[in-house]
């Protein structure tokens, strides 16, 4: 980038700032939401919330099968539309 061009630009600076963070954070959610560590730890603590009494079976039924759809997801990849499969 050249002097012109920098001081050009120097006006939305802190916009690529927020810009660059946001997208750090997004890449950081999306690794926790597919980790499989993190998947297996949130269902041993829905686990113990249940034999503690903090949730009802339905609840916990609920939220297992959630997070068994994500962990099996994380396994197998990301599912092919029927557009990729023509």
């Amino acid at each position: 980038m050249g002097l012109i061009t920098g001081l050009l630009t120097l006006p939305i600076a802190p916009v690529r700032g927020v810009v660059w963070v946001a997208e750090k954070l997004h890449d950081a959610a999306e690794r926790e939401l597919h980790d499989p560590a993190v998947l297996r730890t949130q269902l041993a603590v829905l686990n113990q919330e249940l034999e503690a009494g903090e949730i009802t079976l339905e609840e916990f039924e609920r939220e297992e099968e959630r997070l068994l759809d994500r962990l099996h997801a994380v396994r197998v990849g990301p599912a092919k539309s029927d557009h990729d499969r023509r």
